[in-house]
């Protein structure tokens, strides 16, 4: 791989969630593990993906991100065989708010009452007496975020949830929560040609947030090339255009942290490698101006 020139970014070994240096620069996103839709299992053979889980952590992995509705109750119910008891320094990460009704069906649930039952319902699939990072999956809009922040405050104070995030928000919306909770991190989409969510890495960079990136790959389409100027720098390191795309994030901020999913071992092995990737200035300017690009 070609080697770094001087003043490009390094991308660093670990990311602090709430303070605390507990992550690696990529995590393991688990929606890969249940069928379309996030609906059912993807597999007949559970022990697939238990054993996908096993070997991301094997491999270096320390956060794990899940969420009550893939399957609904599947993916967590498979963080729980594969990994329980959690290895120390292991980050589980779920979220509540969200009910799914079927494949690609869902709605939003934040009043109090759901949040603390789907609270108790991920420690008791997860097996775990707290809840490293609880993720509130989305605002409810007919509920007052006072209300829905007061409650996850509550079972953080409770000692049933470590860390508070927030998924797919604005950066008012964040600066608003900031205000009324201990938000330890935001997951939002965000990709190398999808940077709409700026503003919210902007304001997570100047407080110290972690901003998980959710399709860290475009749901795919970055794994396949995405045109000639990703093919260009990934041949220039003898890498694939996904490593390339996961490794233009690590190195865009430090506050970043990619949750790419998979259900393949040899994927797997490949996104992770994507860590020893080092860009050059060039590189990233290259890559920086795709987005510019865009339509």
């Amino acid at each position: 791989m070609e080697a770094a020139t001087e003043g490009a970014k390094a991308v660093g070994t670990v990311i602090p969630i709430g303070g605390e240096p507990a992550a690696g620069r990529l995590g393991f996103g688990t929606g890969g593990l249940v069928g379309p839709g996030y609906w059912g299992p993807r597999h007949d053979d559970p022990q697939r993906p238990v054993a996908l889980l096993r070997r991301a952590v094997e491999h270096g992995v320390t956060l794990i991100d899940t969420a009550d509705n893939y399957g609904p109750d599947v993916a967590e119910e498979l963080v729980a065989r594969a990994l329980h008891p959690y290895p120390e320094g292991l980050v589980i990460a779920t979220k509540g708010g969200v009910v799914r009704t079927g494949p690609d069906r869902w709605h939003i649930a934040g009043r109090p009452e759901d949040l603390r039952a789907m609270c108790e319902a991920s420690l008791r699939r997860l097996r775990t007496d707290t809840l490293d990072l609880y993720q509130l999956h989305r605002l409810d809009p007919q509920v007052p975020m006072a209300d829905q922040l007061g409650t996850l405050t509550e079972l953080h104070q409770a000692g049933k949830i470590r860390h508070i995030g927030l998924d797919s928000v604005s950066a008012a919306e964040l600066a608003r929560a900031q205000q009324l909770a201990p938000i330890a991190s935001v997951q939002n989409r965000y990709h190398l040609l999808d940077r709409a969510a700026e503003d919210v890495l902007e304001l997570c960079e100047e407080r110290g947030t972690a901003f998980l990136s959710w399709f860290p790959l475009g749901n795919g389409t970055l794994a396949g090339g995405a045109g000639p100027t990703l093919a260009t720098v990934a041949a220039r390191h003898g890498a694939t255009p996904g490593q390339i795309a996961l490794a233009w994030l690590l190195h865009r901020s430090p506050v970043l942290l990619p949750t790419p999913g998979t259900g393949s071992p040899a994927h797997l092995d490949e996104n992770l490698a994507a860590a020893d990737i080092a860009l050059t200035e060039g590189d990233l300017a290259l890559l920086g101006a795709l987005a510019a690009a865009l339509p």
